[in-house]
Formats: structure tokens, C-alpha cells, sequence
């Protein structure tokens, strides 16, 4: 089979491979002007702060490399202390009587010398904003509950950047998914057309009757206009 025969098979099917075609693009074509996105699957939150120990400092001559090596301390220790299960129940105790789901909320944290980030994801962004105005609480008065050196007094927590909630762009494979579903619609469309071709009996051009075996004694040209 030549490619002049494949087009006119294409050509001669043509409606077998527009039909799927077409029924795909009903349902692509909205995404594709979307974006290629759906709903969006969660919402993130950053919050950066730096932390120390509340206390006069006496006075002195020089640097104060121990003031900032106590800083950092206290970043690391509110670090861990983010990731606990206690630092949870403190968000769900300042949100009080507020209807917001902590199932599925994910809390990460890092920290670099003496400032701190604490990564908050939920599925709601109501909800996520409500539990980062708790966090930032929670952070600034009530460490002094689970850390005794910090003498009954909660730490001293500067926030750096404000919590801005936004949503994670999309799945490289989300925003594909209606291209790839028009290629496999396009695929079926092709079986169709040469699935067709290969069960219909009917002769449609000279090759047909040479691919029969059959002799072929002469053709009677098509009538011009």
C-alpha cells in the first residue's frame, strides 16, 4: 500500500476520523481555552520570620555574635516545634469557634541561620487564610508553653513577609490532557477509517481489482465538465 492509497482512503473515510475527532474537541477545546486547568487541586502559603529571646541586653564592647547565635537557636527550636502535632492543636485552639477542617492541612518549615519559613497547604483558601492569621499567632505568643529556656516568656517573632495565599500551577500532564485525548481520538478515527477500508468489498479504483489479482483490461476515464 502506496501513500496515494492512503490518501484516498483518508479522503474517501474522512467523516470515520472527523467523528471521534470532533467528539473529543467538545470536551478539549473548553480546556484548552482554560488554560488546560481544572479546579485547582490546593492553595499554598509562605510565612517568613525571624525569632529570638526576649531580654534586655547588657551593655558591651564589640559584636554580638551571641545574640544572633541565640537567634538562630530560637529559629531552629520553633522550626521543630512547627512540624508537631502540638504546634497543630495550637491553630485549631486560636481559631477557636471558626468552621476550618486542619484534615488537610500539610505544614513544612526550613530555616536558614536566623529567619525562618513555614510552608502551610490546604484545599481551601478561606480556610487556608484563616489557619496562617492562627499560625503567625500561635509563632508570636505561645512558644513559651513548650520551650522552659525561654523562661515563661514567649519569643520574639518578627514576621518578614505576610502570608499571600495562592494556588499551585497546573500539572505539566493537566495542562496536555486535551491534546493528548485529540491525538488518541485522532488514532481511533485512522482505525476506523482503514478498519472500514479493509471490510468494505466495494472496488473503488483500478488499484483495488491489481490487489485482487485480477486483470485489469482497460478504464473508462471520469467525464470533464
Amino acid at each position: 500500500m502506496d501513500y496515494k492509497e492512503l490518501v484516498r482512503i483518508i479522503f474517501r473515510r474522512w467523516w470515520l476520523i472527523v467523528l471521534p475527532l470532533a467528539l473529543s474537541a467538545v470536551i478539549a477545546i473548553p480546556e484548552i481555552l482554560d488554560g488546560g486547568t481544572s479546579a485547582p487541586s490546593g492553595y499554598n502559603a509562605e510565612i517568613r520570620y525571624s525569632a529570638a529571646q526576649r531580654q534586655n541586653m547588657p551593655g558591651r564592647e564589640g559584636d554580638y555574635t551571641d545574640v544572633w547565635m541565640a537567634s538562630e537557636y530560637t529559629v531552629d527550636a520553633l522550626t521543630d516545634w512547627v512540624r508537631t502535632l502540638s504546634f497543630r492543636d495550637e491553630i485549631r485552639s486560636a481559631l477557636g469557634d471558626a468552621e476550618v477542617a486542619l484534615e488537610s492541612l500539610r505544614v513544612a518549615a526550613d530555616n536558614v541561620r536566623s529567619l525562618g519559613v513555614l510552608y502551610l497547604s490546604h484545599s481551601q483558601g478561606d480556610s487556608l487564610r484563616a489557619i496562617a492569621d492562627a499560625a503567625v499567632l500561635v509563632l508570636s505568643s505561645r512558644s513559651q508553653r513548650y520551650f522552659p529556656q525561654l523562661g515563661g516568656e514567649a519569643a520574639q517573632v518578627t514576621i518578614l513577609q505576610q502570608p499571600a495565599i495562592s494556588s499551585p500551577p497546573p500539572a505539566l500532564t493537566n495542562r496536555l490532557t486535551p491534546f493528548i485525548r485529540l491525538a488518541i481520538a485522532l488514532m481511533i478515527g485512522l482505525v476506523l477509517a482503514f478498519f472500514a477500508e479493509f471490510v468494505d468489498p466495494t472496488i473503488y479504483h483500478q488499484d483495488d481489482l491489481r490487489r485482487l489479482g485480477m486483470p485489469l483490461l482497460g478504464s473508462i476515464p471520469k467525464e470533464r465538465a
